[in-house]
């Protein structure tokens, strides 16, 4: 009593109130050392909320990855790395987001002989718990070694060529996806996003390796359920080898593939696909697909009984194509959406979707837009709707249809949206709920 008066007596700031308490003292201590000796499983749960608010967010993530399950923390580490977080397209999770992301970044930058890949393994272990989706929107090549600086012999052509073909090999995927029992999406482009004025075809090289390398990676991905390889030159030798390895996968859903150079075998092997998979929806927009491929797709949708959704946008499948399609659908029982715009269709390919039309009673969405179906085939068109109570879009901008046929076309169908709408909120779908 003696001494708190003396203090008081010299100093009248001082407070029992300011000496922090011992279990603040031992938290401090703990946030201090917590990289040595990362003890937070052993705190109350009051205690461990103080500690993760005050970690840091550039603590090794050997330390923070498996131990902090707090998304607070998550949330901080997200935020201060990147400028745009929306988590609601993690599946509402800050920690998912973070090693998604952290994961695509390295693979994004990733320079095949340059590199380490420990660093993309070394992860891992870290983040196989939370990576259900791995966008790479770029692959880099090899860094270009000029074998004739480095006083090689090969001044061969066609060796020159087989180098090339060596030199652009892109990370190779295998020892990364079998390690992710959780991936269900995976999207690819193969290509560099930001070359600005060291521009080269070869930058956008999808080897057959680079290729072979894939397929044998996604048949592995057991869990895979949505596969988009768009805008890599995907070829129809690299499109067989990929459908072959996909043909029994258990769980793929959607396919995209939209944007390559894929031709009519291309379309074959795919058309054997959709008919020997669960596939539910296939992307082929702006490919080179003629008649004889959009033939082939067909006969797999006669067969198919999963496909929901089909895309042929920008391709050339002519009449003979689009006719088709139609009588696959006068069997096919599964297709709801169906996108024919831009394929140099005409009146031959409208009178066969005017039987669809009559008859289908599963399609709701149809798109013709920047054909030539002209005034007869906006006939035929509405001829075969009259009867039609499930289409609820039909697309036929720029088709050379009459404008009174398009005006009474859009009546039946608008009003065929309204009874859906009308339906489904006197009975909502889980998903609605």
């Amino acid at each position: 009593s003696f001494y708190t008066r003396r203090c008081i007596t010299e100093d009248p700031s001082w407070s029992l109130v300011t000496v922090p308490p011992l279990t603040e003292l031992c938290l401090q201590h703990i946030i201090h050392n917590f990289e040595k000796n990362p003890i937070l499983n052993y705190l109350l749960p009051e205690h461990q909320k103080k500690v993760v608010d005050r970690l840091s967010t550039s603590l090794p993530l050997t330390v923070t990855a498996n131990i902090v399950s707090h998304e607070e923390y998550w949330k901080r580490c997200c935020m201060e790395r990147w400028q745009v977080c929306d988590v609601s397209n993690y599946g509402g999770s800050w920690k998912r987001m973070f090693f998604e992301r952290h994961l695509e970044n390295i693979l994004k930058f990733f320079i095949p002989n340059t590199t380490n890949p420990k660093e993309v393994l070394d992860l891992v272990p870290l983040c196989r718990g939370y990576v259900r989706k791995l966008e790479i929107d770029q692959f880099l090549p090899p860094l270009w070694v000029d074998q004739k600086k480095e006083g090689s012999d090969l001044s061969d052509t066609e060796d020159e060529a087989e180098l090339g073909e060596v030199y652009m090999h892109h990370y190779d995927l295998r020892d990364l996806l079998i390690d992710l029992p959780h991936l269900q999406e995976l999207h690819l482009t193969y290509g560099v996003k930001s070359c600005g004025m060291n521009f080269e075809w070869s930058l956008f090289n999808f080897t057959e390796l680079d290729c072979s390398n894939l397929a044998t990676a996604v048949k592995m991905c057991r869990n895979l359920k949505v596969f988009k390889l768009t805008r890599s030159k995907v070829d129809d030798d690299k499109i067989k080898l990929l459908a072959r390895n996909l043909q029994h996968h258990p769980c793929l859903l959607e396919l995209d593939l939209s944007h390559n150079l894929i031709k009519d075998h291309g379309a074959q092997a795919l058309g054997k696909l959709v008919s020997h998979s669960k596939l539910e929806t296939l992307d082929l927009c702006n490919n080179q697909i003629c008649h004889l491929g959009a033939q082939a797709l067909a006969q797999g949708l006669a067969e198919s009984s999963t496909l929901t959704s089909l895309n042929l946008r920008l391709n050339f499948v002519e009449d003979k194509g689009g006719e088709a399609i139609g009588r696959a659908l006068l069997t096919n029982t599964s297709l709801k959406s169906l996108h024919l715009g831009s394929n140099n269709l005409s009146e031959r390919t409208a009178a066969v979707f005017s039987q669809v039309l009559a008859q289908n009673t599963t399609l709701t969405s149809i798109n013709f837009s920047c054909n030539h179906l002209g005034l007869d085939g906006g006939k035929q068109l509405l001829t075969g709707l009259a009867n039609n109570k499930t289409l609820t879009e039909l697309d036929l901008r720029h088709t050379e249809v009459e404008q009174e046929t398009d005006f009474l076309i859009h009546e039946i169908v608008w009003a065929n949206r309204e009874v859906a709408r009308l339906r489904s909120l006197q009975h909502p779908t889980p998903e609605a709920l």
